[in-house]
């Protein structure tokens, strides 16, 4: 019964959704979208779109939405913005970074990648622009992906603190800390490796589409480069999707080795009290400010 439920609120829900898109005004973007997915699909291999187009779809969105972080530290202006502003970033630890993210994309992300194909053939993931789920569906299915990802990550990321591993793995990644955006996926290769398990279960169970594995990467993406920046920007969109964790959530973690173990979401560390540090930190800084407006 309870299942019957559900089932009948989820195709309500849909039902309001396709209602409402139905007297949305078309999107201009559509048709020149549809003639390049069309185009790249009349000229390119199957094996090349899953290969060598989710490779250029990381590298191209990883850079691009690091470019707002990194362009920060020569603005005055956003300093102000900045968690750890006694932490400048470095050239040198910034071309370090650089260089552990470009062995890490070719010689642990890329051969994952290479199993791309394999993985559409096998489910028969559909590649044709038909077949395409509606943006509302898209949307669902890359929530549906961060929800799962975001619980993989507590309970390993947790795990990987533990005293017996940590300064084996996950220490690597607690090299800065103070956070920037480019360090999002500077890890020791297992950590990778585990971590980035959490990323494929939801590709396993919701994909429909290939799209849906180029849309997932960037929204996760642009998730972890934002926690990651170092910088709590006013009006962030992120901060409208409901129990956003954020840069400031994230950046307590590098400053205190401990606690705020999800990825995207609070919820994790709220039921398990691994946030009650950060909790406090936040009540003690209001306290600093009502004081100092006194």
């Amino acid at each position: 019964m309870a299942t019957n439920d559900s089932v009948n609120i989820l195709n309500s829900a849909y039902l309001a959704v396709e209602y409402i898109d139905s007297f949305l005004p078309d999107n201009p973007l559509q048709q020149p979208f549809k003639n390049a997915w069309n185009y790249m699909l009349d000229n390119y291999t199957k094996f090349q779109i899953a290969t060598w187009g989710s490779l250029i779809v990381h590298e191209v969105s990883y850079f691009l939405l690091c470019v707002p972080g990194f362009v920060f530290q020569f603005i005055p202006y956003m300093q102000k913005y900045k968690i750890q502003q006694d932490k400048p970033e470095t050239w040198e630890k910034q071309w370090k970074c650089f260089k552990t993210l470009l062995f890490n994309h070719f010689f642990i992300q890329l051969p994952l990648i290479c199993g791309t194909y394999y993985f559409t053939e096998y489910f028969n993931i559909p590649y044709e622009w038909e077949e395409m789920p509606r943006w509302y569906v898209l949307v669902a299915q890359c929530f549906g992906c961060a929800v799962i990802e975001d619980a993989w990550h507590y309970f390993l990321h947790r795990l990987l603190h533990h005293k017996r591993i940590y300064k084996y793995i996950h220490k690597v990644h607690h090299e800065f800390v103070s956070p920037f955006g480019m360090q999002a996926e500077y890890a020791h290769p297992l950590e990778t490796l585990i971590l980035g398990t959490g990323f494929f279960i939801g590709i396993v169970v919701f994909c429909n589409h290939v799209i849906l594995l180029w849309a997932w990467v960037i929204c996760r993406l642009m998730e972890t480069i934002d926690v990651h920046s170092g910088y709590d920007v006013p009006l962030n969109p992120l901060h409208l999707v409901p129990f956003y964790a954020g840069a400031r959530f994230h950046d307590f973690h590098h400053m205190n080795f401990i606690g705020n173990y999800a990825s995207t979401f609070t919820w994790w560390d709220r039921i398990f009290g691994t946030d009650s540090q950060f909790i406090a930190y936040k009540e003690k800084e209001k306290k600093q400010q009502f004081v100092m407006k006194k």
